[in-house]
């Protein structure tokens, strides 16, 4: 089956109660490794591609490796591009074939972000691809965007509410306390925060910086109503430090098969955990 929109399957999963586990992806490794994860626990999935991965290989392979992908294993696949500031790469990625996008304007004023996230809307939906918005500001580094942790700000719940309403946007990303990269501490989620949005917006909710979050925590998001969590920084970690393991046993290794193979092993495993963690197993039959 061809690659499909995230829209529907994320709604499947806000209506009941799990979250869809989303991957950044840098390699073709990176990507059959996730691949072969949803294969295996038979879940949904969402492939991912930051503004700098993009840029680096090109939406055209990205969009031409994940339909390759979604064709042999028919299972319900999307590919959405991650924390895009850009209208003119959002539209070049959505000709190129991807499912989804996300169009960042948080760092703007509440009108501002809607107006660009409505010019973004008007293109996106005619070609049946989701749209996912943020709201508030969530911390730390996402390629060349950086939060800093003084500088996040919480998504108002009535905002959201507006701002749902005004633009019509298919997915939206409030922050509530998470942050992208790797926790120094606990994270401090703000649980009511995400009832309270989830209570007067009816489309899915995104977790982002998935990466580091306690098991607990990610449960009770997804129970609260997060349908997608984002992972990136837990994967690309996974992914350097088993090509680091190879070397070190082997520095003169040379064959990238050799070095390649462990790594997508290891990706492969953790996308696994997050899949179980997000409730996803067993749900690729549903989430279509």
């Amino acid at each position: 089956m061809p690659l499909i929109s995230t829209t529907s399957m994320l709604q499947h999963a806000r209506t009941h109660g799990y979250a869809v586990a989303a991957f950044n992806v840098h390699t073709l490794e990176m990507l059959q490794a996730v691949v072969e994860a949803a294969v295996e626990t038979e879940s949904p999935l969402i492939i991912q591609s930051t503004v700098g991965t993009v840029k680096h290989l090109g939406p055209d392979y990205l969009a031409a490796a994940s339909t390759v992908a979604a064709n042999r294993t028919r299972l319900p696949i999307g590919l959405h591009l991650d924390h895009c500031t850009d209208y003119a790469l959002i539209v070049k990625c959505i000709r190129a074939g991807y499912t989804s996008v996300m169009i960042d304007a948080s760092m703007h004023p509440f009108a501002d972000n809607a107006e660009r996230t409505l010019a973004v809307m008007a293109v996106a939906s005619a070609a049946g691809v989701n749209v996912e918005a943020e709201l508030g500001k969530v911390g730390g580094v996402e390629d060349d965007i950086v939060v800093d942790e003084r500088d996040a700000m919480l998504a108002d719940p009535e905002e959201c509410a507006s701002f749902v309403a005004l633009t019509g946007v298919d997915t939206l990303a409030p922050a509530i306390g998470t942050a992208h990269g790797i926790y120094k501490g606990a994270p401090n989620i703000d649980f009511a925060r995400i009832a309270r949005i989830a209570e007067r917006v009816e489309v899915p909710l995104v977790l982002h910086g998935g990466s580091g979050i306690p098991p607990e925590q990610v449960k009770e998001a997804v129970s609260l109503g997060m349908a997608k969590m984002n992972i990136a920084t837990e994967l690309r970690i996974a992914f350097s430090d088993a090509i680091k393991q190879v070397f070190s046993g082997n520095p003169g290794e040379n064959d990238p098969r050799k070095y390649m193979v462990p790594a997508k092993e290891a990706v492969k495993r953790l996308a696994m955990e997050k899949m179980m963690l997000c409730g996803c197993v067993g749900r690729a039959g549903e989430a279509r």
